[in-house]
């Protein structure tokens, strides 16, 4: 191209008449072919509409390309025919009018028009317009938004996302999403991706969970009402699904499993880890209104004959693979509850002092068998980040958080506006 410019709305040029450098008509500007650039989606083609022919002109061969002409190289009119392949990308066919997900602001939205600017000599998408100004100037009535502005003394806001920013939601299209976005999507709140993912249409949902890792989507995929959530891991490639479980916490993924049909969660328990495997069948033998329903029995625990030192290492090695690691608890050989430890003494305590000296010895606790409002109200009254929940015979099988028994508890509305 031998000519550089600044940016131009595709809006703006679509439809323009295409010409030679002599002047001579070729015929209209029908779309662009994009691919993945260096930093940005560039054009690697334009299409031209011919009469009833489609013309397929490779971007180097493009002279002037802005809001007031389009020019190609050369005097020619004849070029080739364009063909369209499977995974070819259109901006005006598959970008515009279509969902994106804007992960700086956390939601869904339309592309309503696209800026293009240039870059090391490519034609690029630098940022996408979901705004009413880029709406009413894709339709043709910028004018009169102008005139509407200016009678109410108020700009039309300008609504317009730097393409970094930018995951599509056509699997064929994610290709052309920047790692910063990539990134950016991984790094939201589950609770957002949830919101996300309820909020598109179903073939959506796979592009989203595939670029997000495993413990990601498994966090989203919970937070997820449970009857969507179903559907989604029921329809989802069983070692896929098996993998995001994996990464889950145990209860977490008995609550999923727990919603699923038996065979479909049988198959999945069959291809995890037989550790994981055996820590959520477990949890699902019990009744799931109980605090036995309700526990993760992936908890802290150390030896009541260790050292503060011996118990400092030990939760160290651990605290990755667990979800609460506020406390750690004190256990004898027959794994009955003989107190709780904090992180705090252990880092304060010399190392040669035996954590039943800096133990709390009575611990407070519910049954397995004690119903969800009888958790809440011992939580509550003792204002506890996490309740051991023991068996009949006083052996610890696991831990209920506040968090667990908040989310059963709480409106859903509520539960999404304490995680925003």
């Amino acid at each position: 191209m031998t000519e550089e410019f600044n940016t131009v709305h595709i809006s703006r040029v679509l439809g323009k008449t295409v010409i030679n450098v002599l002047g001579r008509e070729i015929g209209v500007l029908a779309d662009l072919v994009m691919e993945r650039g260096e930093s940005f989606p560039q054009v690697s083609h334009i299409i031209v509409r011919q009469k009833k022919r489609l013309l397929f002109i490779p971007w180097q061969n493009v002279a002037l390309f802005n809001r007031y002409v389009v020019s190609v190289a050369g005097g020619g009119t004849e070029f080739a025919a364009f063909d369209s392949h499977v995974g070819e990308i259109l901006l005006k066919r598959d970008i515009l009018d279509r969902q994106i997900v804007d992960v700086d602001g956390a939601k869904v939205v339309r592309v309503n028009d696209i800026k293009l600017g240039s870059y090391k000599g490519f034609l690029v998408i630098l940022s996408v317009d979901i705004g009413l100004a880029g709406l009413l100037r894709r339709l043709g009535y910028d004018g009169i938004g102008k005139k509407v502005a200016a009678f109410l003394r108020k700009e039309i806001p300008r609504q317009e996302i730097g393409w970094e920013y930018v995951q599509p939601l056509d699997v064929n299209l994610s290709r052309l999403a920047l790692t910063m976005a990539q990134d950016q999507l991984s790094e939201m709140h589950p609770a957002d991706l949830a919101t996300i993912i309820t909020n598109i249409s179903h073939h959506q949902i796979k592009t989203v969970l595939t670029s997000l890792d495993s413990e990601t989507a498994g966090e989203a995929i919970h937070e997820l009402e449970p009857e969507l959530r179903t559907r989604i891991m029921s329809e989802m490639d069983s070692e896929l699904a098996s993998d995001i479980l994996e990464e889950m916490e145990p209860d977490e993924a008995a609550d999923v499993l727990g919603d699923l049909p038996e065979e479909k969660a049988q198959e999945l328990l069959n291809l995890m880890e037989a550790e994981d495997a055996e820590d959520i069948q477990e949890l699902l033998e019990h009744e799931e209104d109980t605090a036995g329903g309700l526990m993760n029995n992936s908890f802290l625990t150390v030896h009541h004959t260790a050292t503060a030192g011996e118990a400092f290492a030990l939760v160290k090695a651990n605290a990755p693979e667990i979800e609460m690691v506020y406390y750690a608890y004190v256990l004898d050989g027959d794994e009955r509850l003989q107190g709780v430890v904090s992180l705090r003494e252990l880092l304060i305590s010399p190392a040669e002092t035996p954590v039943t000296e800096i133990m709390v010895d009575y611990v407070k606790s519910v049954s397995v068998h004690d119903e969800p409002e009888d958790v809440l109200a011992h939580i509550a009254k003792y204002n506890l980040v996490a309740v051991p929940v023991l068996d009949e015979e006083e052996r610890m099988l696991g831990i209920v958080t506040v968090d667990d028994i908040l989310e059963l508890f709480l409106p859903h509305a509520l539960k999404r506006k304490r995680h925003g």
